[in-house]
C-alpha cells in the first residue's frame, strides 16, 4: 500500500503555497499581514489554510499578542521544510505527482501575472532550459554548489536610504529538475 506524502498533501495547494511564500527569507508575518498580502482569499479560507500549515508543522506560531480584544498571531516557517523531497516524490502516486507539479506551475504562472504589472518587470526576468548530463551523486554536488552560490543573495538587503537596497530587487528563482524525455533508457528485455 502506498504511503501518503503529508508535506505534499499540505503544501501543494495554491493558497498554502502563497502563504509559505510570504514566510520566505525568515520573515515573520501576522494574520493581518497575510490578509493584506492575499486580498483575494476569503478570511475564513485563509485561516483554515494557516491552521492546516500549523498542524503539519510547516508554519509555526512564534508570537501572540492582544489587539483590540482579539489574539493576533505572528507566524514563521516551522521546523519542517515546505519542500517536497525525493523520498516523498517517490511515495506519490502518478496522479498525485502530476497534480503537485501542475499546482507548482499554476503558482508560478500566478506569480508571473502579478509581477508582470511592474514597471521594470523585464529588467529582472529570465527563463530558459539547459540539459545537464548527471548521475545521482552529481545532483547533491550541484545542489550544494547552487546553495553556496546563492547564499549571499538569500537575506534581504539593508535599505540604502534612497528607496532601495543599492538598486536591488527581490526576485524568485524557481527550478524544475526532470529527466529529458528524449533520453529515456531502453526497457530491459530478457533474451
Amino acid at each position: 500500500m502506498r504511503k501518503t506524502s503529508p508535506i505534499a498533501d499540505v503544501v501543494m495547494h495554491p493558497v498554502r503555497l502563497r502563504i509559505v511564500q510570504q514566510l520566505g527569507e525568515g520573515r515573520r508575518v501576522t494574520t493581518s499581514d497575510l490578509r493584506g498580502a492575499l486580498p483575494d482569499v476569503a478570511q475564513a479560507t485563509l485561516y483554515r489554510h494557516i491552521a492546516a500549515l500549523v498542524d503539519a508543522g510547516i508554519v509555526a506560531v512564534v508570537d501572540e499578542r492582544r489587539v483590540r480584544g482579539a489574539v493576533e498571531r505572528t507566524f514563521a516557517l516551522g521546523d519542517r521544510m515546505a519542500h517536497v523531497d525525493h523520498d516523498e516524490l517517490r511515495e506519490m502516486g502518478e496522479r498525485e505527482l502530476q497534480q503537485s507539479f501542475l499546482t507548482f506551475l499554476a503558482h508560478l504562472g500566478e506569480d508571473f501575472d502579478r509581477a508582470s504589472a511592474g514597471a521594470d518587470f523585464r529588467e529582472f526576468l529570465g527563463f530558459g532550459q539547459v540539459r545537464l548530463h548527471v548521475g545521482t551523486d552529481d545532483l547533491s554536488r550541484i545542489q550544494a554548489g547552487l546553495g553556496e552560490l546563492l547564499a549571499p543573495y538569500l537575506a534581504p538587503q539593508v535599505d540604502d536610504g534612497q528607496g532601495g537596497a543599492s538598486g536591488r530587487r527581490t526576485v524568485m528563482l524557481s527550478t524544475v529538475l526532470m529527466p529529458d524525455p528524449a533520453d529515456q533508457p531502453a526497457p530491459f528485455s530478457a533474451s
